[in-house]
Parts: structure tokens; sequence; C-alpha cells
């Protein structure tokens, strides 16, 4: 089954993310945990904040942007090669697993450490500008994960709280997946190996 052969890696890779983010900001005196609160509203916040993301989704497969067009078809072929068959289940573990491996790196580490030593501002660009380069699908890819690489370290500004940003991006990945593999799922598979957001 073909997502057995790309599930677990997927899970060691992205849990990977997360604890060499919490090694590497225990070493260097910044840990990304320092601003995660496990709080009701935190995660409320959260799943509310995935609404424009999956709205944003919406236009983008619906779009007849020649780019955009493409990287949809990409992406949707890409998702059907490594997660189809997957189980809900699985698909939830996976985007749980990259949302906080992935926060913890990008805005718990980059944006907190860059934050301290040169200022919010700078923080939130070179975090996001980070996380679209770290998505080389296709520089259409790129500059839209760039673009929700600064969404989503805007939502750990304003609530101070990573878990925000953790909900948000799991379950935007969550949905996401589920809906690129119910609306292709025999897609077949694209010229490249890296992984969606």
């Amino acid at each position: 089954m073909p997502s057995r052969d790309y599930l677990y890696p997927a899970l060691l890779f992205e849990g990977g993310l997360g604890l060499s983010a919490a090694l590497v900001g225990w070493l260097c005196g910044h840990p990304p945990w320092e601003s995660l609160h496990w709080t009701p509203d935190a995660a409320l916040t959260g799943a509310a904040a995935t609404v424009p993301m999956l709205l944003g989704l919406l236009w983008i497969v619906q779009s007849r942007l020649r780019p955009v067009a493409r990287l949809t078809e990409a992406v949707t072929a890409l998702a059907a090669q490594l997660f189809a068959g997957a189980s809900w289940l699985e698909l939830l573990l996976v985007a749980a697993v990259a949302g906080f491996g992935e926060e913890l790196l990008f805005r718990g580490l980059i944006q907190a450490w860059v934050e301290a030593t040169r200022g919010p501002a700078v923080g939130l660009l070179v975090a996001s500008l980070l996380f679209g380069l770290a998505h080389p699908i296709s520089l259409t890819y790129a500059v839209l994960a760039a673009g929700i690489g600064f969404y989503l370290g805007w939502l750990w500004l304003y609530s101070g709280n990573l878990l925000v940003p953790i909900v948000t991006h799991a379950l935007y990945d969550f949905v996401a997946l589920i809906y690129l593999l119910h609306k292709h799922p025999r897609s077949a598979p694209p010229a490249t190996d890296k992984m969606p957001l």
C-alpha cells in the first residue's frame, strides 16, 4: 500500500523537525516551547484561524490562473502518491505531527530567536521566508507557503501562544489532505518527491 511507504517516514521527518528545534533551542537558550500554553481558548482560536486558510485553499483549487492550476495538479498528485490508502486517523496524525514540528521550528525557534535579536517584524519576515523556502515544490508553492508562514507567525505574535499556530497549521493540513485525496484519489504521481505543507 503506497501510504505505508511514505506515512512513517513523513511522521519521523516532521517529528524530527520538532525534536531538532527543541534541542537546538535548549542548547542556544531559546527553548521553543516557552510560549506554548495548552489552553482551550488557544485551541479554539487556532481552529477559528483555520477558516481563512481553508477559504484560500478553495480559491486555489478553483483558480484558472495557469501557475496556480498547475500547482493544484502537482500537489493533488503528490498527496495521492504519499498518502493514498491512509485512514483519516493516519492523516490526522501526520497533520498533527507536522503542525507541531514545523511550528516549533519556524515560529517557536527561528521567529522567536530572530525577534529577540532583531525585533518582531524582522523575526516574522525571516521565519516566513524560510518557511516558504522549505516548501520548494514550485515557485508558486514557495510564495504561497511564505504567505501562510507570515499568517501563522502573525497568529503567534497576536496570541502570544504557540498553540494557536500549531492548531491552525495541523487542522489546515488535515482538512487539505482529506479534500485533495477525496478530489483525486487516483492521481498519477508528479515528477517531484517533495512533501506538501
